[in-house]
């Protein structure tokens, strides 16, 4: 019965051994498969097949940057307007004019409240504050719209008794959508203008 049980322990410790074994055999696999695809996505990176979207002129053309600087922001109405202009500026130019401008780019917004958290009483405690903005990138040597979209953005805020709290809140609100679609505009126009002639 003790031999019988020896037997069996040999047994397994001699499966064990054989899939530690296919294990062993299947880990340099692994690695030699993972090295390879590593390198074959270097290599596509070094061919110019991809590139870093704020590249510099070193990897061919003018860099993004510099091609940023170049887009004059027209000036958008309103304080929210003015806000997501700004914001657009320091984000392309670091807060200076562009010096010889090739693009124009022109913003129109609509600007919307919704209440939110409606209580039985019909009083809400709580609002969204949303703009959708139309742009369209003009090219200022031949005045032709060489892109156009929509962006859009929203923020939550709550509604207090104070009435300061009130106008606080939703300022927090719309600098905070002011933000959201300014990233979002540089983005594109950055995409756009990196694949630019």
């Amino acid at each position: 019965m003790w031999s019988a049980s020896r037997r069996s322990d040999r047994a397994g410790n001699a499966a064990r051994s054989g899939v530690e074994g296919q294990r062993a055999h299947r880990a340099p696999l692994a690695a030699v498969l993972a090295l390879m695809t590593v390198s074959t996505l270097v290599s596509a990176c070094s061919d110019g097949g991809f590139r870093p979207l704020y590249g510099t002129a070193a990897i061919g053309g003018a860099d993004v940057s510099e091609r940023l600087a170049a887009v004059e922001v027209a000036p958008v109405p309103g304080r929210v307007g003015q806000r997501i202009r700004n914001e657009i500026v320091f984000q392309t130019t670091g807060g200076g004019g562009a010096a010889t401008p090739a693009y124009r780019l022109e913003l129109v917004l609509r600007e919307s409240v919704s209440s939110t958290l409606v209580k039985v009483s019909g009083d809400a405690s709580g609002s969204v504050y949303s703009i959708d903005a139309d742009f369209r990138l003009i090219r200022v040597a031949d005045k032709q719209v060489v892109l156009q979209g929509k962006s859009a953005g929203r923020a939550g805020f709550e509604r207090f008794n104070s009435v300061f709290s009130n106008i606080r809140a939703r300022q927090d609100a719309e600098d905070r959508v002011a933000t959201t679609v300014a990233q979002d505009l540089k983005t594109r126009l950055a995409a756009f203008l990196s694949n630019a002639a």
